[in-house]
């Protein structure tokens, strides 16, 4: 009895491992066939013909209200402060501004414009404009409508945030165009 008891276990221990073989075979199959399936981010972007200035440019277009009156000074002012400043399209619809690294974001939502400096823990607020963020890095500042911006003070963040960017080592932005 003991030789038939061995035969089926070892019967047992292969049809076992065949079957843990192909379990293990079929994820791996599967991501292959996901893989391939989707198309990668570099064709995707590639693709697109429209710059990132065009987008902004639409977005603001877009919003028929405040919000957008608001964004279009905000950029403007960017522009006059940074002339060298590089505008990029970010995370599925932000307007992101770079000289040396990214610096600043303004993105529209339905009750303000939030304006995002990346480095805005480490630059001076005399005029405290910074009304967000209490992390160790980021600040920004909610502008509702009806609020005023003081551009003075507004434009000397912005050159804050460049001669940060300028002066340390601060990431680049990957895919952001010149």
């Amino acid at each position: 009895m003991s030789g038939k008891t061995t035969k089926k276990a070892a019967a047992k221990k292969t049809t076992a491992n065949k079957k843990t073989a192909t379990v293990a075979k079929k994820p791996a199959a599967r991501r292959v066939a996901t893989k391939a399936a989707k198309p990668s981010k570099a064709v995707a972007r590639s693709s697109d013909p429209m710059s990132a200035s065009e987008r902004i440019d639409q977005r603001i277009a877009s919003l028929d209200d405040w919000r957008g009156e608001r964004l279009a000074e905000i950029r403007k002012l960017i522009h006059e402060v940074d002339p060298e400043v590089v505008e990029d399209w970010k995370w599925m619809g932000t307007p992101v501004w770079s000289h040396d690294g990214m610096y600043v974001l303004a993105n529209p939502h339905k009750d303000k414009v939030k304006i995002t400096f990346f480095h805005g823990a480490r630059l001076p607020d005399p005029k405290k404009l910074f009304t967000a963020g209490e992390g160790g890095k980021w600040r920004a500042i909610d502008l509702r409508e009806g609020d005023k911006l003081d551009t003075t003070a507004f434009k000397a963040l912005l050159r804050a945030a460049v001669a940060y960017n300028t002066t340390y080592s601060v990431p680049k932005s990957k895919g952001s165009r010149a």
